[in-house]
């Protein structure tokens, strides 16, 4: 789950907006509420914060399963009965993908409750276990097909099922929650929990019991193959008919229903000086003139609600059901430090997992450009961004990089702007150079492409574009996964990848700081895939102890995360990180160039470190040792620049959301 708020410090709310401290609790109650009532272990996730996000906060929750390979196609066949399980029809979720594709106004609470739907956790998993009993049977499945009532209900349910073969509906057999429905609200409502499947008549009655032990709703809403008799050329064309009792109320040809509406063309425009300009103020920055020393910098960062700690929505899920999860959202020996991504080990007869990690990086859009944060704010390189996070994500655990897919999901503001939607075609670009960069096809995704609100004075409060980016991926061998927690003092800490003097977009430049170039960092589509393969080489090798990705924060929030979560000291020499464009000492410590990773290694595996990182021709070096004491110490050509206590960086990591 990845939410998008506001900041919870915010105080000025236009009218019919919800405080985003409280959008944010009641989100993570429902998350709570359903996935641990299914026995679904909540894994991963993320928060980003923006103030943008006021009048539309996004939600996006994943759901990853496994199934047999010979299972995962099916066809109806003409003849199939129509068969809904589940949930009842109600007028909840009525127009709810209009609504959420629609722009908001203050008006819109009154105007679209009625939209949103309302969930059963236990009719779903009900449900659920229905499905895999029909599906496991001895003699195969008792379905040809099935899918679920998404975005238009029965409408878009049968409606694609029977696309080549026609399908006759009788709404009237529909169960509903209440009376007084008409067969339109019927037809389109997006009550939550329901499946349609293709049954054939000789299976009717085994799945029908199957519901009656399990206490799950059964319905015949008619069958599958219906073509037309007309005298003209759309005999032999799959028809879409529904009946309400006993009377025709719709008819329309399959190949109309999926052709028939052309394909808009619509204008979009980019250039390197576009700007969007928001009508919300931005943070106050945080770094007053005169106290941009690095403790101040890495105490703001640590405590940035982008950046600092989730253990308050973590700990509300369970990750532990199912007994699968072996990489878990919280790492260290007291679980107070961030895991980078989650790997499920799903059957137990196997020591293959599942690791499952995101990437989002929405302050290198335009949007950054228009807050001051960037010169060059650019959706191209912000996607570019995501992407790399998510492939390191994934990486930093022991995933094999050729064995990643990913997943997209696009919020934008409204792309009857061509500007805007300039800036999504420029994402989408991104998605198909990295896809091919870094081997890793795209193989599913989804879209809300009109995120902005307008208030009851008329000003219009536009998210930034977001592009979450999740990354699916292989683990050969559960129990060489590892972890980002600092192991052993005396043990060293390299860095492979280099650091660029471009701070654009970062969240240094968000609470104040001003060393480094304004331009945003930008993926290189050669070093990041070498990187990510040679890091997964010496993880797979045994030759890593803890591994963690430079993201949000840079190079020295990533190393305080490593060292307060393994309760271990950590020295650093700045001067021996790899860098392109002379950064500064606050540049090359802040900088969020890509395609980092921090891994630590024993001192006696030094030489076949080398040799790996050598011979893939990645740039690399030692920058640190990890120590016998409980300091974070950062020296510059022999002056010390910094020396905190790793407890002090510990509490102030926890202490913004510990709500």
């Amino acid at each position: 789950n990845v939410f998008a708020v506001a900041l919870p410090d915010t105080e000025a709310l236009p009218k019919s907006v919800t405080h985003p401290r409280r959008v944010l609790q009641q989100v993570v109650a429902g998350v709570r509420d359903y996935g641990n009532r299914m026995g679904i272990p909540t894994v991963n996730g993320a928060v980003v914060f923006d103030s943008n996000y006021l009048g539309n906060p996004l939600v996006f929750a994943g759901c990853v399963g496994i199934l047999p390979i010979g299972k995962c196609f099916g066809q109806p066949q003409s003849g199939d009965h129509i068969i809904a399980l589940g949930g009842a029809t109600g007028r909840d979720g009525i127009h709810g993908a209009t609504f959420s594709s629609a722009e908001l106004t203050d008006a819109h609470a009154d105007e679209f409750s009625h939209a949103v739907q309302i969930g059963n956790a236990i009719t779903q998993k009900k449900m659920a276990d229905v499905i895999l009993q029909a599906r496991d049977q001895k003699d195969g499945p008792l379905f040809h097909a099935i899918t679920d009532c998404g975005a238009g209900g029965f409408s878009s349910a049968v409606g694609e099922m029977g696309a080549e073969i026609g399908a006759a509906v009788r709404l009237e057999n529909a169960p509903l929650k209440y009376e007084g429905l008409s067969y339109t609200e019927i037809w389109i409502s997006e009550a939550q929990e329901r499946m349609v499947l293709a049954v054939p008549p000789r299976n009717v009655a085994s799945l029908k019991s199957l519901c009656d032990s399990e206490d799950v709703s059964f319905c015949d809403l008619g069958h599958f193959g219906c073509q037309s008799d007309a005298p003209d050329t759309s005999r032999g064309q799959g028809q879409l008919v529904l009946t309400y009792h006993g009377r025709e109320v719709g008819r329309l040809s399959m190949k109309f229903l999926h052709e028939g509406l052309p394909t808009p063309t619509r204008k979009a425009s980019w250039s390197k000086a576009q700007s969007r300009k928001s009508k919300v103020p931005t943070r106050d920055k945080i770094l007053d003139t005169g106290h941009r020393t690095l403790d101040k910098a890495l105490t703001a960062l640590l405590s940035h609600p982008n950046i600092a700690s989730k253990h308050w929505i973590i700990r509300q899920y369970d990750h532990e059901v199912q007994g699968g999860s072996v990489i878990k959202p919280l790492m260290g020996p007291h679980q107070d430090g961030p895991s980078d991504a989650a790997v499920l080990r799903p059957k137990f007869g196997s020591q293959r997992g599942v690791a499952i990690g995101c990437g989002l990086q929405p302050n290198l859009s335009e949007a950054a450009t228009a807050a001051g944060h960037a010169a060059d704010g650019d959706s191209y390189w912000m996607a570019l961004a995501a992407i790399d996070e998510a492939v390191r994500n994934c990486v930093c655990v022991g995933t094999d990089p050729a064995r990643i897919a990913l997943l997209d999901n696009f919020c934008w503001p409204s792309c009857d702007d061509p500007a805007v939607l300039g800036s999504l075609v420029r994402a989408a670009e991104a998605c198909h150079d990295g896809a091919l960069a870094y081997r890793t096809p795209f193989v599913s995704g989804k879209d809300s492409l009109h995120n902005q609100f307008t208030s009851d004075d008329g000003r219009i409060i536009a998210i930034p574009p977001t592009l979450l980016i999740t990354a699916l991926g292989i683990v050969n061998d559960v129990c060489g996964c590892c972890t980002m927690d600092a192991k052993c003092a005396g043990n060293l800490l390299l860095i492979v990848g280099t650091t660029t003097a471009d701070t654009g977009g970062s969240h240094y430049r968000m609470v104040g700081g001003e060393a480094g170039d304004l331009t945003i960092p930008k993926v290189n589509l050669e070093q990041g895939p070498t990187n990510a393969r040679t890091v997964a080489a010496l993880i797979g090798a045994n030759l890593v102890q803890s591994a963690h990705d430079c993201s949000d924060g840079g190079l020295l929030v990533a190393a305080a995360e490593m060292a307060f979560a393994g309760r271990i000291g950590l020295d650093l020499e700045l001067e021996k990180l790899p860098t392109s464009g002379n950064p500064d000492p606050p540049a090359a410590a802040f900088a969020e160039t890509p395609s980092r990773y921090l891994v630590e290694i024993r001192p006696d595996k030094l030489d076949a470190v080398k040799s790996h990182l050598e011979g893939a021709a990645a740039v690399f070096a030692a920058i640190g040792r990890f120590a016998d004491h409980d300091r974070l110490s950062l020296n510059f050509k022999g002056d010390s620049i910094l020396n905190t206590s790793l407890d002090e960086l510990r509490t102030t990591w926890l202490a913004p959301l510990d709500w």
